[in-house]
Order: structure tokens, then C-alpha cells, then sequence
């Protein structure tokens, strides 16, 4: 786990994170959201791809905006490397999101309905009910290989390191 301290804080106030903290060296945890048709997906789904997780509290922000505009830039450049970001937003506002945005690179999926993901990563926000920022990169044989948790939330996770742990994999 990459993190410069033991805690993340929002707009500089602690948050409390539920759930285990995803490790790197630990095999992934399948989870289930939906997509933006309201069909649920799995991790599962991507088996046998190398796949890196963006995790952001809102694409109705700037730097979540930012985060999943730079990822699907970048998913256009990876052949073998698929791309999930994950947040608490709606289904609906997602498919909002992507459609005003051109972002056709990357899948999107909602953790609102059961925070499967949030749980099962350690990443769902007690206080607030959304997802902290993470980049989390999963091997094809379903390996946590890195993983940033960023500690102030309003800041972006590491890009290059994200994308140069996922080439490495390929």
C-alpha cells in the first residue's frame, strides 16, 4: 500500500476508511457494480486482462473529472490493459459523464447500489458514503501488483507510476 502516512483526510480533516485495505501481493477481491446499463459486472469479468482500477469519490468534480479524462486518454495507448473507474455515482450520472465528456476508452461502473467494492477494498468513506482516490493495478492472474491510496483527496494519485506498473505486466 502506498500512502505517506495512515491517514486520509478531506479538504485537510481525517476520514475514517471501512473495510481492509487492499495490499499489493494479495490476490484481488471480485467485486460486483453495476455498468451504466444497470447490469451488474465483476471484476471477474476482465480475468486473464491487466487491469487498473481508478477509484474517485465523484466525476462530478474537477480532479475525479481530471483523473477519468487522463485514464481514458490513456486506455486509448494500452492494448492489453483495461480500465475501471469506480465511484458512488449513479449509474445514470456515469453514462452522463461519459457521453458529455467523449470518454469511450474505459469502463465505468457505479459501487452506489451495495459498495461491494468499497468494502472489499478499503476504500468506502464512513463519513461521507463515497469512495476514496485510488489507483489500484490487478495482474492477469488476478494480483494486486500497486496501489496508491492518495492521502488528501482533493489531490491526483501518481499517473506514471499507476501506468508504468500496468505496461510492466503486459
Amino acid at each position: 500500500m502506498k500512502r505517506n502516512t495512515d491517514i486520509v483526510t478531506l479538504g485537510g480533516k481525517a476520514v475514517t476508511l471501512l473495510g481492509k485495505m487492499v495490499q499489493t501481493g494479495h490476490t484481488a477481491k471480485n467485486f460486483t457494480a453495476l455498468g451504466s446499463d444497470l447490469k451488474p459486472v465483476n471484476l471477474s469479468d476482465f480475468r486473464g486482462q491487466v487491469r487498473i482500477i481508478s477509484s474517485v469519490p465523484s466525476v462530478d468534480t474537477d480532479v475525479c473529472a481530471q483523473q477519468t479524462r487522463r485514464f481514458n486518454l490513456e486506455a486509448s495507448k494500452l492494448d492489453q490493459v483495461k480500465i475501471v473507474t469506480i465511484s458512488c455515482d449513479l449509474p445514470f450520472a456515469l453514462k452522463r459523464f461519459c457521453a458529455a465528456e467523449g470518454i469511450d476508452n474505459i469502463v465505468t461502473l457505479s459501487d452506489q447500489k451495495d459498495r461491494d467494492f468499497g468494502i472489499k477494498y478499503g476504500l468506502l468513506i464512513e463519513e461521507f458514503g463515497i469512495l476514496a482516490r485510488a489507483v489500484v493495478v490487478v495482474d492477469k492472474d488476478d494480483m494486486v501488483r500497486y496501489v496508491e491510496v492518495v492521502d488528501e483527496i482533493s489531490e491526483y494519485p501518481d499517473y506514471d507510476k499507476a501506468l508504468e506498473a500496468a505496461r510492466k505486466l503486459v
